[in-house]
């Protein structure tokens, strides 16, 4: 996943003086402290790259930089809205793309910390910022002033002689004004402001809400012999989690942020898996201050009278009109294709799974909290594959020196150098130079691998600095994980699915770190969410390939290569299982749109039932695959900016597996064929339109065929057409 919350933004006359005077009421105690140090936020970082000088950064200097940024940006912004002179692309445009160097600077610190490596101070100050920086976003596009002088010069365009680059910058500036209700009159934009300061606030309550609902739902466990089936390390490790929370003596099974929970594939006692799964299920659904179901009905009816205000049918035609994909009805279709012979394939895979029970007199039919530890035995039967054997040669630091890195010199010829010169946000974070094939420096790229209780859930890409030209900023990236640390002295073995989580997110890092634009706003991942995911998600491929597979699958302990049997035995188990995965991330893709498709007068939706008629109406209701997300944890679309996007790693993973189909025909792993996709698809940024970008790589349309083919779908109950 790409993650970008905070944005820089400007600020209007009235929040100014709220800021001013929420500055000037500062103690006597805080002055004097503030003087009595610098604060490292309030200019360039003087470490490689503009790396954050973390050793340096206290929570306190935080709140001070922001503001002084929103005040420096506010004087930038007034004065190129005021100018006298005609507009032109560059004191208009490009003035617009130097503005706010410091709040640019400071958000991105603050999101990445908030998202990581949070704390009360942090959380607290998310959610006093979120509304501000919302009314901060209206300012600038809902200037009349500002959008007169976008307005002119983007209609004098014909005249203009423009770079391909500059010419995509007017038009982005442009539309972004008319999106975000530059044409609406005074009491329309007073609204929207109103809507958006509640939409931000409300959505960082949510991260907050289930930051605690997340921790408070861990699985508290007494008796070992609950346990049964976990490994000596796993439930040693999860004696430390419960130390960690002063829990001596017991046992904790920290939830992840998804539906399924990684020890349902492992616990053999039924009543301990029913109590995990449910502690996931309901973990922000019980009645206390963590409940989120009426922060997100309200967000959901505030998103769809947002819409209306600025002349949509519903929140998710206004999303989608700047995505690849275009409309509802195009997202609708495509998931609608793969809904029948996504749930038929798990029906077949559930009847296999009931076959085991049954065979093994278990007297109970299959529920989720079965899935996991069933389908594994059935994987065994039909693959003779064990999961806990092939972690055994999957170790956390060979896989990415030997896998992710090993495959990107492959293709791209960069290589790496671990340095530990510079600070970090938390101990076990890891810093890499990035060189790239010529030599040169490219870029600074950092991995935060574990699971952390002030952590967000998932695996995440982001900035710390973004690439521009125009700014002379290189790229400083960060891969953040959720892995389970083992107790002290322990091998870190990854399941398979974490090496996939391993090689997509470094796929976000090099569509990052291979950034190569003038303009900040068209940087690296700055592209719509539904081409965002396909540099990730083609990075996946590469950790089958041969080649790459033999250089990191290798045994902790002996340095011995996989068998050539057990590799061949993952690959043929690539396709195991798929009805089910496919069958999750479609009941979340579902919710999402249904989500986003209320009109304005639909009012607030209670949770619970919204979310059984969406599954039941769509044909996703199967009772034992549930939505990889409920709507009461769907980070992704209450808070990362995935609304009415959710659907975007479908659409990608049918990119992705037709430009690998690319590759698969012109020779596979090859430097030609890497420094190709970097030329056309890594480097450009949002340098045009996406459907005309990806047809240039590829020679035409891409097809949905070879992505159902990578997962085994059978597609007799839906054929395959072009979307």
């Amino acid at each position: 996943m790409h993650r970008r919350v905070l944005s820089v933004l400007v600020l209007t006359p009235i929040l100014a003086a709220v800021l001013h005077s929420s500055m000037t009421a500062m103690t006597p105690q805080a002055a004097a402290a503030g003087a009595a140090r610098e604060n490292p936020l309030m200019k360039p970082s003087p470490l490689p790259f503009g790396a954050p000088a973390f050793d340096k950064i206290q929570d306190a200097d935080f709140k001070p930089a922001m503001e002084a940024g929103i005040k420096a940006e506010l004087e930038e912004v007034t004065a190129i809205a005021a100018n006298a002179a005609a507009p032109t692309f560059e004191n208009t445009l490009v003035a617009l793309e130097r503005r706010g160097v410091l709040l640019r600077r400071v958000s991105l610190i603050l999101n990445a910390l908030a998202s990581a490596n949070t704390n009360p101070t942090i959380q607290a100050l998310q959610e006093e910022l979120a509304p501000k920086l919302a009314a901060l976003d209206d300012a600038i596009f809902l200037n009349e002033k500002l959008f007169a002088r976008v307005e002119t010069v983007y209609e004098s365009r014909a005249s203009l002689t423009l770079d391909p680059e500059s010419a995509r910058l007017l038009e982005f500036y442009y539309r972004k004004f008319v999106r975000a209700g530059a044409r609406l009159g005074a009491a329309d934009k007073a609204a929207l402001k109103a809507l958006n300061e509640q939409e931000a606030g409300l959505s960082a309550k949510f991260v907050n809400q289930l930051l605690a609902a997340t921790k408070a739902g861990a699985l508290v466990v007494s008796d070992p012999a609950e346990l049964a089936g976990l490994t000596k390390d796993e439930l040693e490790a999860a004696a430390i989690a419960a130390k960690s929370r002063g829990l001596d003596g017991k046992w904790v099974l920290p939830l992840r942020n998804t539906t399924q929970q990684g020890p349902l594939a492992s616990l053999t006692n039924r009543a301990t898996r029913e109590k995990l799964f449910r502690a996931s299920w309901t973990r922000a659904e019980r009645g206390d201050a963590n409940d989120t179901r009426q922060t997100i009905a309200t967000l959901a009816s505030l998103r769809a009278r947002k819409a209306a205000l600025l002349g949509y049918p519903d929140f998710a035609a206004w999303v989608l009109e700047d995505q690849m994909a275009k409309t509802p009805g195009a997202v609708n279709a495509f998931l609608g294709r793969l809904i029948p012979p996504a749930t038929a394939n798990a029906r077949a895979e559930a009847k296999d799974i009931q076959a085991i029970i049954d065979s093994q007199k278990g007297g109970f039919q299959l529920a989720p909290w079965d899935w996991d530890l069933y389908a594994e035995q059935v994987r065994k039967a039909k693959f003779d594959l064990d999961s806990a054997t092939v972690s055994q040669y999957l170790e956390l630091d060979r896989v990415l020196r030997d896998g992710v890195f090993f495959a990107a010199q492959e293709l791209y010829g960069l290589s790496f150098k671990e340095r530990r010169d510079l600070p970090v946000y938390q101990q076990d974070v890891r810093v890499f130079d990035v060189i790239d094939r010529d030599g040169s420096p490219l870029a600074l790229f950092y991995f935060d691998p574990y699971a952390r209780d002030n952590k967000n859930g998932g695996a995440w890409m982001d900035n710390f600095v973004v690439q521009s030209k125009l700014l002379g900023t290189k790229p400083v990236v960060f891969n953040c994980a959720n892995i389970a640390k083992p107790a002290p002295g322990q091998p870190v073995l990854l399941a398979f699915d974490e090496v996939l989580t391993l090689f997509h997110e470094f796929g976000h890092a090099l569509h990052g770190i291979f950034a190569d634009q003038q303009y900040p706003s068209l940087s690296g991942t700055s592209v719509a969410r539904d081409f965002v995911e396909l540099p990730s998600q083609f990075n996946e491929h590469w950790a089958l390939d041969a080649k790459v597979l033999s250089r990191y699958a290798r045994h902790h302990k002996t340095g011995e290569p996989m068998p050539q049997a057990l590799a061949d035995k993952l690959k043929a188990a690539a396709t195991f299982n798929q009805g089910y995965s496919l069958t999750e991330i479609l009941g979340a893709a579902v919710l999402d749109m249904r989500w986003h498709s209320m009109p304005a007068g639909s009012g607030e939706q209670p949770a619970g039932p919204f979310e059984a008629g969406v599954l039941e109406q769509s044909g996703l209701n199967l009772p034992q695959v549930p939505p990889r997300y409920r709507s009461s944890y769907f980070l992704h679309i209450w808070a990362n900016g995935y609304e009415a996007g959710y659907y975007a790693y479908l659409w990608a993973e049918m990119l992705d597996n037709d430009a690998y189909q690319w590759f698969v025909e012109h020779g596979g792993l090859t430097r030609a064929n890497g420094d190709r996709f970097r030329q056309m698809i890594l480097s450009r940024g949002n340098a045009g339109d996406y459907a005309k970008l990806y047809r240039e790589f590829r020679g035409q349309d891409p097809s949905i065929e070879p992505m159902l083919k990578r997962r085994g779908i059978s597609t007799a109950a839906a054929p395959a057409k072009r979307p």
